[in-house]
């Protein structure tokens, strides 16, 4: 009977182990066929969001661009004035300064922390091997009230003041629909140095065929996505150092 009762057990456990396991791999591709199939992220080239920040109380409509070759341009519209707070070419990456409204170049650090980030797009996690990354799932944690599964992605090390610095965030996938909710990374430097910084996503809609978190908050600030569009048209000489773009040489 004891033999019966623990092969009995044996059997239990072995049929409970493969409903509840899920590898990282796993979620990452539930993931993916869950927003729209690993094809058609590959597939997409651009895409263009503008949304509605909310800072300290002040509404502010904002303009992302991004494509799939690294460019990118991010810029706010501030009382009626349009203000390019990034902006990258595969190159060089500018800004317009608040105080004279000039465009100036970022520094040489700077700008190669941005071209590591155009492996992000459209997701960090699609290809990830292939990018070089890594990933590992620590477990499982309750965040907002819902089960997730928490992934460590460990990308290319970051240089922040001259050193070379881990580059490591941690991302919350929702158990139902295998969605990101949450990510956390460890800000290095300045005031908050060593602090983590929290960014949520939820309300996920459909955008042809792919799905977008359309409510975000930012190092707690609220941003409401408005609309989405893939592979739009553009200029290419709106993600160009305006000095550049007039065949100038601009300043470093």
């Amino acid at each position: 009977m004891k033999i019966l009762k623990t092969l009995s057990i044996l059997l239990v456990m072995a049929l409970a182990v493969p409903a509840q396991a899920q590898t990282v791999d796993e979620i990452l591709n539930n993931y993916f066929e869950n927003t729209g199939g690993a094809d058609a992220w590959n597939n997409l080239e651009s895409l263009e969001m503008t949304a509605m920040a909310n800072a300290q109380g002040m509404e502010i409509p904002v303009t992302m661009i991004q494509t799939k070759e690294g460019k990118m341009l991010l810029k706010i519209n501030f009382q009626g004035q349009e203000i390019v707070q990034q902006a990258y070419d595969g190159e060089t990456m500018w800004s317009t300064n608040f105080m004279t409204q000039q465009p100036e170049k970022a520094d040489a650090e700077t700008t190669a922390n941005m071209k590591l980030q155009t492996k992000d797009f459209p997701s960090p996690f699609l290809n990830y091997k292939e990018k070089g990354f890594t990933v590992e799932l620590l477990g499982e944690e309750v965040k907002e009230g819902t089960d997730c599964y928490k992934i460590k992605l460990t990308q290319e090390p970051r240089m922040v003041d001259g050193k070379e610095v881990p580059n490591v965030s941690f991302y919350y996938f929702e158990k139902e629909n295998f969605v990101p909710i949450m990510s956390e990374v460890e800000i290095p430097s300045g005031p908050m140095a060593g602090q983590m910084s929290v960014s949520t996503m939820s309300d996920y809609q459909e955008v042809d065929g792919l799905y977008f978190p359309f409510d975000m908050g930012m190092g707690g600030q609220a941003i409401m996505i408005k609309d989405i569009k893939l592979n739009p048209d553009l200029d290419d000489s709106m993600f160009v150092f305006p000095g550049d773009a007039d065949g100038e040489e601009g300043e470093d």
